[in-house]
């Protein structure tokens, strides 16, 4: 190693190394708490006050960090926040953990990164490790970060070091977090990776180093094409077994039994999240400029887009056999976060069926403890609605009064034997009720068969003020 590398190796080792952390969400704060805890001088850096004003208070925005332990970690001065980057110049190492949407087109909106790399180049010096997190296309690191960062004349490799590691967080996920989740790290050269690998080893409790920032860019991509690929062939078998009325439940539990040589994927109503419905765009983009058609991803990625339009024909089926249309009709949505037990909206297909469902006429409501309140800009903006939604207090009452119910989020707080028994028709796109009732229609499963004479729902005293969410 040379000497400027020997330096920052025994500042990470001895835990005298000052590290920074540009963008403090989901990813970016459980990452720069774990480092705090680890003993390192942490400064996390963001462009919403909003998020630097709670860290400073000693309270956390995000459900998997607690804010005991951030009041904590700011008391003894190990953790802090500021809006600006001149905070770089003090740093030894800097992660940049910033979103990395798509554009309209499909194509990576690459802004938040050139904004965050803008930052650090202002104030890069010598000596100083910069590692990129936030996932995007292969070639990133070098042909996009490394060209901002040299502009300011220094020398990547010699004057300072650069590196990819990917995020691999799991929003909800009582298991895994960001402390005993393996880590990828890919440098632009051997002194980069064993820098990075350094510090995150101080950390995290297993490391594995690979060849290149771009073989590091390359697994996270394949990590979330192979996720969305195969939902996208759970939802396409779903979609089959409605048309040959076989339960799609019931035979991905079977095929489960199998020990070996299948791994069990649910249908849904689509995807949602910050990664799964995004990434493999990003890699489908970078084929096409070398003239590969990605065929296996584009077709998952229209087969779950399409996904929140079948959960509509679901509850015209449903509203049809109470002889009512979708125009005029109240529909409560039971969940709009994008999965179970978490408050995280973005690319949420539940969203997707709110703004359908809108559009041809229903009155929508919803319900969902961990999100309180929706806005117009949240759901693509429904047209006419200007005020903000807020999520119904979940008892036997509004269940009977809505003309039918949708599972999109299957929360576990929620009373799902209740709503069955409260609710006219309840569409189940998570199987989250058990059994078949003559009201339940499931996503991917035979419907119940229609019987003017038969009670659409049990008797329920719909007064019954029990609030499950």
């Amino acid at each position: 190693m040379s000497p400027a590398a020997d330096e920052l190796l025994d500042k990470i080792h001895t835990h005298r190394a000052r590290v920074g952390v540009v963008g403090l969400g989901y990813v970016g704060l459980p990452l720069a708490v774990e480092l705090a805890r680890a003993g390192f001088d942490t400064t996390g850096i963001d462009v919403d006050p909003r998020k630097v004003d709670a860290i400073t208070r000693g309270t956390s925005y995000i459900p998997d960090v607690k804010s005991e332990e951030v009041a904590k970690l700011v008391a003894a001065g190990r953790l802090r926040a500021t809006t600006s980057f001149s905070a770089v110049r003090a740093l030894d190492t800097v992660n940049i953990c910033v979103p990395t949407p798509l554009r309209k087109t499909k194509d990576p909106d690459m802004s938040y990164v050139a904004g965050a790399v803008d930052g650090i180049a202002e104030h890069l010096h010598s000596g100083m490790l910069v590692i990129l997190e936030s996932t995007t296309y292969p070639g990133t690191t070098e042909e996009f970060v490394q060209p901002k960062l040299e502009a300011t004349g220094l020398k990547a490799g010699r004057d300072f070091y650069l590196a990819f590691s990917p995020e691999r967080v799991d929003p909800g996920n009582p298991k895994f977090n960001t402390h005993n989740v393996p880590k990828v790290v890919g440098g632009i050269d051997p002194e980069s990776t064993a820098l990075a690998g350094a510090l995150y080893s101080s950390a995290i409790e297993k490391i594995v180093p690979v060849s290149s920032p771009q073989v590091a860019e390359m697994v996270k991509l394949l990590e979330n094409t192979f996720r969305a690929v195969n939902i996208g062939l759970a939802n396409e078998i779903a979609l089959m077994c409605d048309r040959l009325g076989v339960d799609v439940w019931e035979v991905v539990t079977a095929a489960a039994t199998k020990p070996f040589g299948f791994m069990p994927f649910y249908p849904g109503p689509g995807l949602g999240g910050h990664c799964i419905p995004i990434d493999p765009f990003y890699l489908s983009w970078k084929a096409k400029q070398s003239g590969f058609e990605s065929r296996f991803i584009e077709l998952a990625g229209q087969v779950n887009a399409s996904m929140p339009h079948f959960v509509v024909t679901r509850i015209a089926d449903a509203l049809n056999q109470q002889q009512k249309s979708i125009n005029g009709s109240t529909v409560l949505l039971l969940g709009v976060a994008y999965k179970r037990d978490i408050d995280d909206i973005r690319e949420s297909p539940s969203l997707d069926v709110m703004l359908l469902l809108h559009k041809k006429g229903a009155k929508v409501v919803y319900s969902d403890p961990y999100v309180p309140v929706l806005t117009n800009d949240h759901w693509h903006g429904g047209e006419g609605i200007k005020e903000d939604m807020k999520s119904e207090a979940l008892t036997a009452a509004a269940i009977a009064k809505a003309d039918c119910v949708v599972v999109l989020t299957d929360h576990r707080v929620v009373d799902y034997a209740m709503v069955q028994r409260a609710a006219k028709a309840v569409v189940d796109t998570r199987n989250a009720i058990e059994g078949h009732h003559a009201n339940v229609f499931k996503l991917g499963a035979p419907g119940p068969i229609f019987n003017p004479a038969l009670p659409a729902v049990d008797d329920v005293d719909v007064d019954e003020a029990k609030v499950v969410a």
